[in-house]
């Protein structure tokens, strides 16, 4: 939502300032903007494998979405850590097995809906709880396998955001390049009389501008949110590792998803009474 607001804010404003004094009509180059687009475009294509690229068409979601977690979504992780680790500590590791070898038809992550809609979260959870039912017992191990496996998916992330951002920062030479074919053709047609060099030159001014203005006003503020949103994923996958590896040690189902309450930032922590009460109404299997 506020992606969309930033670029009605941004776009509203450019044109604001311009419309007093200025022709819109001036602005439209299409082949300008051919120009820049299109190599823009061609450089994306050439720079990145095919699933960065269509992990770039598939993130639009994720700007509209904004923040991938809040407080809500964290309360329920962290409930179902409680439900999973008690179900462990009354029954036995081996009770969890169902559970874990078919999640999406488990009985108890179907309580937890938003949870269970995260397929890398529910694999993460389920891998590693896994491992601790066939023996795993070392939690520096496990915690070294976890934090490459975060480091893995948290990387995929960040080639993403940063094609774009790589993007947003070649628009600008681009520009520069439609604006110099522009003079090209300006100095072709210098016996014209000076209104029709004028608007020839302003054509090719409008490259430089619109260059610069999609890279810094569009793209590169792009890329920070996906960088950003992929930073705000990994954080919910730091506070799975941190529930796990506790409950891994031996702790209580109540202090281990404290331990993993504790990453989280102060926006999108639930309180300690929060958790508790959210935790005494966690559904038992």
């Amino acid at each position: 939502m506020f992606w969309i607001i930033g670029i009605v804010v941004t776009f509203g404003s450019v044109a604001g300032g311009y419309a007093p004094h200025g022709s819109f009509a001036v602005l439209f180059q299409p082949l300008e903007y051919l120009i820049i687009l299109g190599a823009g475009v061609g450089a994306f294509l050439q720079s990145n494998p095919k699933w960065v690229i269509f992990g770039f068409l598939k993130s639009f979601g994720k700007l509209m979405k904004g923040a991938p977690h809040d407080k809500k979504s964290y309360t329920e992780l962290l409930t179902l850590l409680y439900a999973l680790f008690k179900l462990s500590k009354t029954k036995g590791m081996i009770a969890l097995e169902p559970h874990i070898e078919n999640p999406h038809e488990s009985e108890l992550f179907q309580h937890f809906p938003s949870f269970s809609k995260n397929h890398h979260a529910v694999d993460f959870v389920c891998d590693y709880l896994r491992l601790m039912t066939m023996g795993t017992e070392n939690p520096h191990e496990l915690e070294a396998l976890m934090d490459q496996d975060i480091e893995t998916h948290h990387n995929e992330g960040h080639a993403i955001s940063g094609a774009v951002t790589a993007l947003g920062e070649a628009l600008p030479a681009f520009g520069i390049v439609a604006a110099v074919l522009g003079v090209i053709i300006t100095m072709g047609s210098i016996a014209e009389p000076p209104e029709v060099l004028g608007g020839l030159i302003a054509a090719a001014l409008v490259g430089t501008f619109f260059g610069i203005f999609v890279a810094y006003g569009l793209f590169s503020p792009m890329g920070k949110n996906l960088e950003q949103f992929t930073d705000a994923d990994s954080k919910y996958f730091e506070c799975i590792k941190q529930g796990l590896l506790a409950h891994l040690q031996g702790y209580a189902p109540a202090v281990s998803v404290e331990f993993a309450r504790k990453t989280l930032y102060n926006h999108e922590r639930p309180t300690f009474i929060e958790l508790e009460e959210a935790c005494n109404e966690a559904p038992a299997v």
